[in-house]
């Protein structure tokens, strides 16, 4: 499997993810230019995108959704209350509802339920050819119901959204710093850090920290605070990598 981070921030998100025999992303919401670009760099055609699976419909998740769909006609796959919210946007025609397991093409993927200030949302853990990689962004905890299923996966795409003291002592106003550290918001640095030391395993190979807060956060802290909970943990693993909103990561193939 092949993994790229394109974009991960609070001004958009996007993620591709290839197999043997499928391409797809996970979110659009930065520019349908700002992504086919990216993807022409990695060398992909737009148009070979065979699906783009919606983690939920916030508009940094979903904004260029609109002219990428009708582009290249896509499938979308996502939620009966995504495809609701996204009509409301533009007409979806080429569409999939999807339940807690599903396949596309070649790939399985399992529904992790997130917990987040939408309608619906969604992590998700792809697998093919024996690979796997684990998708977990905008929430406010992972339920211990679903930390079987997380561990010692492959790759993980994975929020590390903001640092505590940082929000904090920030500008954003008192109702929107709450919403941030609710149950229904996002995962702080520490959360990221304690979930990852409790999931990281034998098989994993790369992680890269998501959905960093312009605001609230910065690349060096995200990449401490877990590289130091993991020596707290006698847990030696260095593959650490962190996305930002200006650029893609390195392709990552396993």
């Amino acid at each position: 499997m092949i993994v790229c981070t394109l974009a991960s921030g609070s001004k958009g998100n996007s993620t591709y993810v290839a197999s043997s025999s499928t391409k797809i992303l996970i979110d659009l919401g930065t520019t349908s230019m700002y992504v086919e670009k990216k993807l022409k760099e990695i060398e992909v055609d737009p148009k070979d995108i065979n699906a783009i699976l919606i983690s939920h419909t916030h508009s940094d998740h979903i904004n260029g959704l609109k002219v990428f769909v009708k582009k290249y006609n896509p499938t979308l796959f996502l939620t009966e209350k995504m495809l609701k919210d996204i009509n409301q946007i533009f007409p979806v025609t080429n569409y999939v509802i999807i339940d807690d397991n599903f396949y596309i093409d070649d790939m399985s993927v399992k529904v992790i339920k997130t917990s987040h200030d939408a309608s619906d949302s969604n992590g998700y853990i792809i697998e093919s050819d024996g690979k796997s990689v684990v998708y977990i962004t905008d929430t406010g905890y992972i339920n211990q119901k679903n930390h079987k299923y997380l561990k010692n996966k492959n790759i993980y795409v994975f929020e590390s959204n903001y640092d505590v003291e940082m929000l904090l002592n920030g500008k954003y106003p008192y109702y929107l710093k709450q919403r941030i550290l609710s149950d229904r918001g996002h995962l702080s640095n520490k959360d990221s850090s304690y979930y990852l030391s409790k999931f990281i395993g034998k098989d994993t190979k790369k992680v890269i920290l998501a959905h960093l807060s312009h605001e609230n956060n910065e690349p060096s802290i995200a990449y401490n605070t877990l590289k130091n909970k993991l020596i707290d943990e006698n847990i030696n693993f260095n593959d650490i990598i962190v996305s930002t909103q200006e650029d893609r990561t390195e392709l990552i193939k396993i």
